[in-house]
């Protein structure tokens, strides 16, 4: 029996659109056996079958491998939301690839989890750091390879997320962010994500709260999730920020004090008494 443990992953961070993305402490695993019939358990009995990511993940695995797909059974047990913004869907694929590795017993590289997961997916943000853990950017060189620069975040930091009790599509959330933007969006945007990363580095909240600014998808995108600008007032009001994570519904608070991380969840907590609220830590 082989078992994968995946983590969720917070993608966009803001500024960093389809290219940052962190990994934290909420799980999907996975336990890959062979069997006499596939079967799939533990998941919604809607994805057990062929399509499920973690069995897709595992052909490609296979695939890379010139392995024949053996009969096996798996079973998926997650705490990650499914369409919530946490990388439901990156965990099961990366989580399918490595079982295939791990099956017949190959070496894990993460460079080739990477590039099977991210031609899967489409989009590294997410699949990077569930592989890679941290916070990481992943970018496309000139050959079409995946690389990636992981950074660090300074330890004063507390992350909430606060997970809505409804789902947002990711088709749909990229459907209306815009095809095309100006160049001084463009400037913007690249000049506010160095920013963010180095105040994520460095504990600055104040720069952080100047960086986060975002204008490429958070002004589209807000309108999908019921309660974003009130939920934004009350943190900002508390000196912490706010973003979408991925394509929503979920936001993720940054502070950099317990006390006012605290108040800010018993504030939100009364406001949306249906939403879960979770103190979440970046796993490395």
């Amino acid at each position: 029996m082989i078992k994968v443990i995946v983590p969720a992953t917070s993608a966009n961070i803001a500024m960093g659109y389809d290219c940052l993305g962190m990994a934290v402490n909420l799980f999907t695993s996975v336990k890959i056996e062979d069997a006499d019939k596939f079967s799939i358990t533990g998941c919604d009995e809607a994805f057990q079958n062929e399509d499920n990511l973690v069995y897709q993940g595992f052909i490609q695995g296979c695939k890379h491998l010139k392995r024949e797909v053996p009969t096996i059974s798996i079973d998926i047990q997650s705490e990650i939301p499914e369409s919530r913004g946490l990388g439901s869907s990156s965990a099961c694929i990366v989580a399918g690839i490595i079982g295939a590795f791990e099956y017949f017993k190959e070496d894990v590289d993460k460079d080739v989890i990477l590039q099977i997961a991210t031609a899967m997916e489409g989009h590294p943000d997410n699949v990077a750091p569930a592989i890679y853990g941290g916070l990481c950017m992943a970018f496309e060189d000139s050959n079409g390879h995946y690389d990636v620069i992981k950074y660090p975040v300074d330890d004063s930091y507390y992350f909430t997320a606060v997970i809505p009790d409804f789902k947002v599509s990711t088709n749909e959330a990229r459907k209306i962010v815009p095809k095309e933007v100006k160049t001084t969006t463009v400037a913007h945007q690249l000049s506010h994500c160095l920013a963010m990363l180095n105040a994520l580095s460095t504990g600055d909240i104040k720069q952080l709260k100047d960086a986060i600014d975002d204008r490429l998808h958070e002004p589209y995108r807000k309108k999908l999730i019921n309660g974003f600008d009130e939920v934004k007032k009350i943190v900002e009001a508390n000196d912490s920020v706010v973003y979408i994570s991925g394509s929503g519904s979920t936001l993720i608070i940054i502070s950099n004090s317990s006390d006012r991380r605290d108040k800010i969840i018993e504030t939100l907590q009364k406001r949306f008494e249906k939403f879960s609220i979770k103190n979440v830590e970046i796993m490395n």
